[in-house]
């Protein structure tokens, strides 16, 4: 029989969170695969885990993954671990455990933290529904569509963001959705510096443009409140030739055009040099 995979949660910060039973876990599997085994060192030691430490994140190779699986198609037990919180949340971890359900191998969560209920309980915005969308990509009209979603969105939305770029979301995020958009910034979650703010996007924008900003952040967007109304999307070729008077070049016209109208970014580039 092959071994199960167990998909556990672990401290935000505060190693005080880990449970008993995501500590037994760790100290009873043969293997543990970590984002960051530096990282994790620690929290193996205070879990008092003698498993084999086993590299797995967003840029490990196909190897890495089969060593992983050949453990557990031997009968071995092994616990997947993110650097903080519940593992394939936004997290590489996914693909590990997509492959181990492909195969057939027992896969159990051993739930705890997860910095998306930590922030919405603390935030004062409505947690009753929600959307999370993790981190936004960093430019392009993936990032101008997804500004879009969260400012049209009805329900509130969770964010993840590097410390080093919560300036520019919030005010991107200020853009989208108007200034006065209800808000709220949670960092360091469970730390000793942990900081929830809450405001408009146009005061969190102000003070975060002036703030040394550490640890991880989670981004709360209150939703608008309203149902969205499905509008109709505008005649491609009259959009085209719109935003050309504006003067905008042929690829970013065509990278709006896909964006706005849904039509193939094939579609899009060829409607524009026909132009």
């Amino acid at each position: 029989m092959a071994g199960t995979l167990y998909v556990v949660a672990t401290p935000l910060g505060n190693l005080g969170d880990l449970s008993p039973r995501a500590a037994d876990t760790l100290k009873r599997v043969a293997a543990v695969a970590a984002e960051d085994t530096r990282h994790s060192k620690p929290l193996l030691h205070h879990a008092g885990s003698k498993a084999e430490l086993i590299s797995f994140h967003a840029h490990s190779s196909d190897r890495a993954l089969e060593r992983i699986l050949r453990i557990l198609s031997k009968g071995r037990d092994v616990a997947l671990i993110t650097d903080a919180g519940t593992p394939a949340i936004s997290d590489p971890g996914v693909v590990l455990v997509a492959a181990a359900r492909e195969r057939g191998i027992p896969i159990v969560t051993i739930p705890g933290p997860t910095a998306v209920a930590a922030s919405l309980s603390v935030s004062g915005i409505s947690g009753d529904r929600y959307v999370f969308l993790g981190f936004l990509p960093r430019k392009g009209s993936d990032r101008r569509r997804l500004l879009m979603t969260v400012a049209s969105s009805e329900w509130t939305v969770v964010l993840f963001e590097a410390p080093n770029r919560v300036t520019q979301l919030l005010a991107d995020l200020a853009e989208a959705c108007g200034p006065e958009r209800q808000a709220v910034v949670s960092r360091e979650l469970t730390k000793v510096f942990e900081e929830t703010r809450a405001g408009t996007l146009q005061e969190l924008s102000e003070h975060y443009a002036e703030a040394s900003v550490r640890g991880e952040v989670t981004v709360v967007v209150a939703g608008t409140g309203k149902a969205r109304v499905e509008e109709e999307p505008p005649d491609p070729t009259e959009r085209a030739k719109a935003l050309l008077a504006e003067g905008m070049s042929r690829k970013d016209v065509a990278d709006r055009l896909t964006e706005e109208t849904g039509i193939s970014r094939n579609a899009a580039y060829r409607l524009v040099n026909e132009l």
